[in-house]
């Protein structure tokens, strides 16, 4: 009888078990649904019987939503991490509170003005989203998608959602066709910042903001985020699941993928909080109609620095009147973009080698706690580092040659300086301009064209062939005049994958942009091969810079540079391994045999 009644409550517990799964998995699809209307009520205007169903539906979400953050913590049957607990009541108040305001007190909307918002409705309709969907199980399966195509399809899936958001009515003062959508969003989740629209007068505050949030999962890419917030919430994810996020990330050790996915986040967001303050105070006011609208500015332009997007909300980018001579501005804008452009594994080493050189040479004082440790600044952070700092140093001084008595003439004392600056550094992937760049001198041309191949620096959020390949590449060059078999540097020995790696880039980089420059040559032939050239150039390395020609390309052209933008975001090479089939490696060897190269 006793058997009978533990068996019966044992099956009594799977029913209940099952019954809260379903029910967790319908306030899932619920918050999803919760999402998708949240888009259609900013995508186009409502009449007022349609908003109260919408107020209707967003009630029913958020009322949901709270009960089933209530249910995990009584059915719980794993410890619950102190950071997910306090983000739970946070997340619950500020839902309370917005749905106190809203549906239950008319005395609050005096009260409590600032809270009788629709977008604060939207804010805890967003968080509920993100609670519900980091609770379902993401498996990253490697034998339906590799790493590599994972990486591509979650790109390409970004993109075309983006565009479709860009062709809501109420993103743009005036109709988009689809193509300019597909410009628009693939340029933003590809970080480049070519435009065929203004986006300051062609897009609303809404479209605005989609464009902000693309670049912004384009930069860091959708599976950081959604990885991280499923490991923050469940605390813990599958082997397969960090096996191929090490992959997309270059993790070296598995048990470091998700402590590296948290210092991308933190590193990311506290450097684009920091440069919007700074941006902030370096605003005239007067230039705008309100204070949202500066602030908004300051957030889109930090992000979009950071990001080495390009993209700005100014019909001339950064050079327009009450903005060009901004050198404060100027300055915030580069170090955002070059932070952004070194990368996160190169940041992070800074990172360290700063506090051990704090702790070990400035307030060491014969305190053996700090003992000595080599090579806290790696041999990739040495090399990245010294490009760039070679190709900031050497652009900035034939840009301010180039250019003193020319586009550099309007700008004086430090000014002149900070502009040339400016000018050698954005073409490595930024894509700002403060200057005129139709005025440009040819040679000036030709420097850009090679700083934009040469791009930023490898697991960044720039594009180009990066730094680290041409640093390589010319390696290689002293090497062989030497004649030296391998490649040495600071007492370090180049591994033999690193230089094929470094000259496949290379090569693939030449093709792709050779055959788009002739592909757009054919469909758009009044166009010069300079302007072609630099568009391409500047495509594939998500820089986007312009001679002035984009907007006037024909649709053929247009689509030519979108495929040139993903290709250089992703990189040929992923594509490439991507697609080819692997073949497993053999215990053999061929006879080695010369070939003639010159």
């Amino acid at each position: 009888m006793k058997n009978l009644s533990l068996n019966t409550l044992r099956i009594n517990n799977i029913s209940f078990q099952n019954v809260l799964k379903q029910f967790y998995r319908f306030v899932f699809i619920s918050s999803l649904l919760g999402l998708f209307l949240f888009i259609f009520d900013f995508g186009f205007d409502q009449s007022s019987k349609v908003q109260k169903v919408l107020n209707a539906c967003y009630f029913i979400v958020l009322i949901l939503g709270i009960i089933t953050s209530v249910l995990r913590y009584t059915r719980r049957e794993k410890e619950i991490e102190r950071s997910v607990l306090t983000f739970d009541i946070i997340s619950i108040f500020i839902t309370i509170a917005v749905l106190y305001v809203h549906f239950f007190s008319e005395e609050a909307h005096h009260h409590l003005t600032f809270l009788y918002n629709d977008n604060w409705l939207k804010f805890v309709i967003i968080l509920t989203f993100i609670r519900e969907f980091s609770e379902q199980n993401i498996n990253f399966k490697r034998t339906v998608l590799n790493p590599a195509q994972l990486f591509i399809v979650s790109f390409l899936a970004i993109i075309l959602i983006g565009a479709l958001l860009l062709m809501l009515p109420n993103a743009t003062y005036t109709d988009i066709s689809f193509l300019d959508a597909l410009f628009t969003s693939t340029s933003a989740v590809c970080v480049t910042g070519l435009i065929v629209v203004d986006t300051g007068t062609y897009f609303t505050l809404f479209g605005q903001s989609i464009i902000l949030g693309l670049i912004q999962i384009g930069g860091l890419g959708i599976l950081t985020f959604a990885s991280y917030f499923s490991y923050f919430f469940k605390g813990g994810s599958t082997y397969e699941n960090q096996l191929t996020l090490s992959d997309v990330t270059g993790s070296n050790k598995l048990g470091e993928v998700f402590s590296t996915l948290k210092r991308i986040l933190v590193i990311t967001f506290s450097i684009e909080l920091i440069a919007a303050i700074l941006i902030f105070t370096s605003l005239n006011k007067t230039l705008f109609g309100s204070l949202a609208n500066r602030m908004f500015f300051s957030v889109f332009h930090s992000v979009s620095a950071f990001c080495n997007a390009g993209f700005s909300t100014l019909p001339n980018n950064l050079y327009e009147t009450g903005f060009k001579y901004n050198y404060y501005l100027q300055s915030i804008i580069i170090l955002s973009f070059v932070l952004g452009g070194l990368g996160f594994p190169i940041v992070v080493n800074i990172l360290k080698y700063l506090k051990y050189f704090f702790t070990k040479r400035l307030f060491y004082f014969g305190n053996k706690k700090h003992p000595y440790k080599p090579w806290v600044l790696n041999l990739n952070s040495r090399i990245t580092l010294i490009t760039t700092l070679s190709l900031t140093v050497i652009g900035t001084i034939v840009f301010f040659i180039n250019e003193y008595n020319n586009t550099l003439a309007d700008h004086h004392g430090i000014g002149k300086f900070i502009t040339a600056l400016f000018g050698a550094a954005t073409p490595r992937t930024a894509g700002f301009n403060t200057i005129d760049m139709s005025a440009l001198n040819f040679s000036t041309v030709m420097m850009i064209f090679l700083l934009m191949w040469i791009g930023a620096s490898p697991a960044s959020t720039g594009g180009g062939i990066k730094t680290n390949t041409f640093a390589i590449a010319i390696l290689n060059f002293i090497s062989l005049a030497k004649g030296k078999a391998k490649i040495e540097i600071f007492r370090r020995e180049i591994a033999d994958v690193s230089v094929r790696r470094a000259f496949a880039v290379i090569s693939l980089s030449l093709l792709v942009i050779g055959v788009a420059i002739m592909l757009i040559s054919i469909f758009d032939s009044d166009k010069s091969l300079l302007d072609i050239a630099f568009e391409c150039f500047s495509a594939y390395s998500t820089v986007g810079l312009s001679l002035g020609i984009t907007a006037k390309l024909s649709s053929l052209s247009k689509l030519v540079i979108i495929a040139v933008m993903f290709v250089g975001r992703v990189s040929m090479l992923s594509i490439l391994i991507a697609v080819v089939k692997k073949v497993k490696q053999q215990n053999y060897r061929y006879p080695k045999e010369e070939i003639t190269i010159n």
